[in-house]
């Protein structure tokens, strides 16, 4: 699974062509409790997945920041490049996914590209068939936490 996050910037120095550093990964420490034990039933198949609950910084559910993804989120996307319409998405865990109904589990390659993402940041992922997509959290319509819901 391959999937980055980089802040949006509109700044720009025209001396640096490197590409911005991704941005540190929130994750809440109950998120990051439940999804350790997920994978742990399946670890070779979601490496990516992996290494950011390995890398991310975890924060109590109630001093997370309410413009951070986190699970039962729904979020609202602007899509870049080849598909600009834009879409809002609730990051589920995989029992609740129902992409019929814009549940994205948080296995899939979008849901791992949002989770622990924020506000403004663009988000990448990999499709299934190797296409490389791209889209920018325009917003936040709901946050579990953000509401008071902190065990959701």
């Amino acid at each position: 699974m391959t999937f980055s996050v980089s802040s949006s910037s509109s700044s720009s120095s025209s001396s640096s062509s490197l590409p911005a550093p991704e941005a540190p990964r929130i994750l809440t420490e109950l998120d990051h409790a439940r999804l350790t034990r997920l994978l742990a039933l399946q670890p070779a198949q979601h490496e990516g997945l992996q290494a950011l609950l390995d890398e991310g910084e975890l924060v109590d559910p109630r001093e997370v920041a309410p413009d951070v993804v986190t699970m039962n989120s729904r979020v609202c996307l602007a899509g870049e490049g080849d598909d600009p319409a834009g879409q809002e998405l609730t990051l589920s865990y995989p029992l609740q996914a129902r992409p019929s109904d814009a549940q994205v589990s948080v296995l899939s390659p979008v849901g791992a590209s949002l989770l622990g993402a924020r506000v403004g940041q663009t988000v990448r992922w990999r499709q299934p068939d190797g296409a490389s997509r791209t889209a920018r959290i325009v917003a936040l319509a709901y946050q579990p936490e953000a509401a008071g819901d902190y065990l959701r």
